[in-house]
């Protein structure tokens, strides 16, 4: 049964151990307004940590994924405030793409249609994004006279090479979902009839790995790629001990099935999660 946010402008359902939510403001193109990242944080803490959830996917309803921020309601009518009410907008918005970015369950970006400016944040929050191949993505904030802000030139920066970062800046034209997979903004695009689909495919795949792992695993990769290798030795050490005590006997259980059972190859699938050693 879907169920709406406080203020209705996020909906989501679970089923299968897998959370659907949906920005719900499919009227303005589900850009990200003050009221909508206050609702985006309220389900996201919801979800976290219930039993039922497993894997976390977020899309939008109707045409578009997000077309950004509200130029409204998170610009003008906020920056009415002065700098006290440009300062909580922000606080809002950045604070639940953080929080995605450091979720404790995998998640996945579903793009069904346009991804521009702001929808950034969210994009590089998600572990793993897939889109429709018609979606568009750009980053247009050029065009009326600002900088794409919000993190997404840093996204940009930290997906894309950077000759192809610099043009999506400063161009301000859009990109297809096909051509988004090229740049590096996300894994893989389809056409749009089969992105659910495929999207459920890689949830279940998650969904049967070690949640313990999943997270230390995500965790890691967002880590390491701003230390030196040296550094990110040590980080991996200490990351995997850390692991271990919240599941030490997970990671035995999957050995144990490899060399005593001979009962799965690790480089072809993953161990039965939900079996303990009787």
């Amino acid at each position: 049964m879907t169920e709406l946010s406080s203020n209705g402008v996020v909906a989501y359902d679970v089923e299968g151990g897998i959370a659907w939510v949906k920005f719900n403001r499919p009227d303005k193109r589900n850009a990200m307004s003050p009221t909508l990242n206050r609702d985006m944080m309220e389900v996201l803490d919801a979800l976290e940590f219930r039993e039922d959830v497993g894997v976390l996917v977020l899309t939008g309803e109707g045409s578009a994924w997000t077309a950004g921020m509200d130029l409204k309601e998170y610009f003008r009518e906020t920056e009415a405030d002065g700098l006290r009410g440009t300062r909580k907008a922000q606080r809002e918005s950045y604070g639940w793409w953080r929080r995605l970015r450091w979720y404790q369950k995998p998640t996945i970006a579903m793009v069904n249609g346009w991804c521009f400016g702001g929808g950034y944040g969210p994009l590089f929050a998600c572990d793993l994004a897939f889109a429709a191949e018609d979606a568009k993505f750009g980053l247009s904030e050029i065009n009326w006279g600002i900088l794409p802000g919000g993190g997404a030139t840093k996204v940009a920066v930290e997906l894309m090479p950077f000759r192809k970062a610099m043009y999506h800046a400063m161009m301000g034209e859009n990109i297809d979902g096909k051509t988004a997979v090229e740049w590096g903004l996300i894994n893989e695009a389809l056409p749009l009839d089969q992105l659910k689909d495929r999207v459920t495919e890689v949830a279940k795949v998650l969904l049967a790995k070690n949640p313990v792992a999943l997270k230390a695993t995500k965790d890691a990769v967002r880590r390491v790629s701003l230390l030196s290798y040296e550094d990110a030795e040590d980080y991996l050490v200490r990351a995997q001990e850390a692991a271990n005590s919240y599941d030490n006997e997970g990671r035995k259980e999957g050995i144990r099935q490899f060399i005593d059972e001979k009962s799965y190859k690790p480089g072809l699938g993953a161990y039965d999660k939900e079996r303990v050693k009787g």
